[in-house]
């Protein structure tokens, strides 16, 4: 249920299931239009860039987590034949109730499937994917490690974690550039648009500052069972995508 009562942003940042979901449900009648205005229109090349790396083919079955209203899946879809399926999973009702008219718009019914479920509880069997991903969601999990986890044990051996995040540039001038626009600029647009009382978009670079860098997020899928960890920076290092590698079974 959608619910526009304030949450303090403290409460956000602690990764409360509910404050999170409910945040998301606040915003989700703007969330495409301004997913597309503050990212400058990238974020539609991000994702279609993270699917294309990821190794994807035409009878690939994959599972996006906190899929939201399918953006990252309909990229994957793309890539898919017949055979070929998505699943998108989201905690929250009010994203995937809007992700569905975009799917049947685009006719891909048997190609997405949308179901709503926990990242950190997926109502999947073990190695039931080849590859699962999340786009812009992780950084929203209660247990970052746990969230890692689960996403490793629903793909068969050999499958690969997907993760496209928010990162920080390097640059030192465009660092100071973007920063000066992430924290200051978008969160005003953010509000002006989506006239949310549960403020998304100050939650937002908050929560990406907060976030581990390109290295530790890499580090921390080493540790949380992943090989052969590489990472891709895009557009000066605001975005990076994460591919990770499940082990094969033992012998």
């Amino acid at each position: 249920m959608n619910t526009d009562s304030e949450i303090p942003q403290e409460e956000l940042l602690k990764k409360k299931a509910e404050s999170i979901r409910n945040m998301f449900g606040s915003i989700v009648r703007v969330y495409d239009f301004l997913n597309a205005l503050l990212s400058l229109n990238f974020d539609k090349s991000w994702r279609k860039f993270a699917a294309k790396v990821s190794g994807v083919k035409p009878d690939t079955k994959v599972l996006d987590v906190c899929t939201g209203t399918g953006d990252l899946a309909i990229s994957y879809s793309k890539l898919l034949n017949g055979n070929g399926l998505v699943v998108g999973s989201d905690y929250c009702h009010d994203m995937l109730r809007y992700g569905l008219p975009k799917i049947k718009k685009r006719h891909l019914e048997n190609k997405i499937k949308l179901i709503e479920a926990d990242t950190l509880q997926l109502p999947f069997r073990d190695n039931a994917f080849e590859i699962s991903t999340v786009a812009f969601g992780i950084r929203n999990v209660a247990d970052l490690d746990a969230g890692i986890k689960e996403m490793g044990r629903v793909v068969k051996p050999n499958g690969r974690v997907v993760i496209l995040e928010f990162s920080q540039p390097t640059n030192f001038l465009f660092r100071r550039i973007y920063f000066f626009y992430f924290t200051r600029i978008l969160p005003m647009i953010g509000r002006l648009i989506s006239k949310s009382k549960i403020d998304a978009y100050t939650y937002l670079p908050q929560s990406v500052l907060a976030f581990p860098d390109k290295l530790s997020l890499k580090k921390k899928m080493e540790m949380c069972g992943l090989e052969d960890v590489k990472f891709f920076t895009r557009t000066l290092g605001i975005v990076t995508i994460h591919i990770g590698r499940k082990p094969p079974s033992p012998r």
